[in-house]
């Protein structure tokens, strides 16, 4: 028994299985040590490689998947060829006598794993067929936990997409709602869209809890990118909360709801990705409120109810900057 390569190959298998159970299964959890390093880095590599070309990053999200995919599986097929070769005699050649080699120890760790029926090896003894049928099992664990993955990882990609799209239909920016929905001296209509709203975001919190890679599902479209589009909305609810005169608030309740589902979701992303900008974003424009007669408080009041907000805000910028974007007032994306 060789001790060495048989030490390697078992900490080989804990750290694949261990890093996929963390990333799949537990949803509290973040992503797996591993993953998680594999997906910063990444993205950080594919930024710099990138510029402003939003279309590079649009890639993103399909190759951090796709190198997690195959950081797990060279994981277990190298863990496994260590473990067999810790065994001089684990492996008979049913053709040819005399030493296995690690590239046929590799072979038959490969048809095993992807369950390819026998191939020109099989295992010696009773406890190299445990050891080979433990092969088979995680490689049918693997496959079937990654095709799960996959499809919920894509989901929630549309889910996601969805969100932004539906509150970038109610406008581009955060006056733009408010003078749209402005209807004869109050937002009353805005109520039902804003619950809906927030029912959406916290499916979206609740999904990036569960798959982190969610964070790196970039897109060109203005319209279908999250992070732009909820500021959007919380600059929106700030407008509503402090800058619109209180007789013509939408109700509270629903304002409420709203920006503790917005909270929510920047804390999420807090944990793992985003930290505030160093520096405010520009204020809201009371004056363009103004100029569609919507009455709004001084602007006095409104600055100093800013300064309460302030961490939030910057931390909204933050998660704009985070994701190579500019803050949706600017012209440019």
């Amino acid at each position: 028994m060789n001790l060495l390569p048989l030490g390697v190959g078992v900490v080989l298998l804990l750290l694949a299985v261990i890093d996929m159970l963390w990333t799949t299964l537990w949803v509290d959890g973040r992503a797996g040590p591993l993953t998680s390093r594999l997906m910063s880095s990444t993205w950080k590599v594919l930024k710099k490689v990138s510029g402003k070309r939003h279309r590079v990053l649009s890639l993103s999200g399909p190759i951090i998947l796709i190198l997690g995919l195959t950081m797990w599986i060279a994981l277990l097929w190298s863990g496994w060829t260590f473990l067999f070769a810790g065994g001089e005699e684990s492996l008979i050649d049913t053709r040819n006598t005399g030493p296995i080699s690690w590239t046929e120890r590799f072979y038959f760790v490969g048809y095993t794993v992807f369950t390819m029926g026998n191939g020109d090896f099989t295992p010696n003894g009773g406890i190299w067929q445990v050891a080979t049928a433990l092969t088979t099992a995680s490689g049918m664990f693997f496959v079937t936990l990654s095709v799960t993955y996959v499809l919920n990882v894509l989901s929630s990609v549309t889910q996601k997409r969805s969100l932004a799209s539906s509150i970038h239909g109610l406008g581009e920016q955060s006056t733009e709602i408010l003078e749209t929905s402005w209807d004869e001296g109050s937002f009353q209509g805005l109520d039902v869209p804003l619950n809906l709203i927030a029912n959406q975001l916290g499916t979206l919190t609740a999904n990036h809890k569960a798959y982190p890679i969610l964070h790196y599902f970039f897109t060109p479209e203005k319209s279908q990118a999250p992070t732009t589009n909820v500021t959007v909305l919380d600059e929106t609810l700030t407008l509503l909360r402090f800058g619109v005169a209180p007789e013509h608030r939408p109700s509270e309740p629903a304002i409420k709801q709203a920006r503790s589902s917005v909270q929510t979701y920047l804390d999420t992303l807090e944990s793992g990705f985003v930290g505030p900008a160093s520096q405010s974003p520009p204020a809201p424009d009371l004056e363009q409120l103004r100029d569609r007669g919507i009455p709004t408080v001084a602007d006095a009041e409104f600055t100093d109810s800013l300064v309460e907000v302030d961490d939030r805000r910057r931390l909204l910028l933050g998660l704009v900057k985070s994701d190579a974007r500019n803050w949706p007032n600017t012209d440019s994306q």
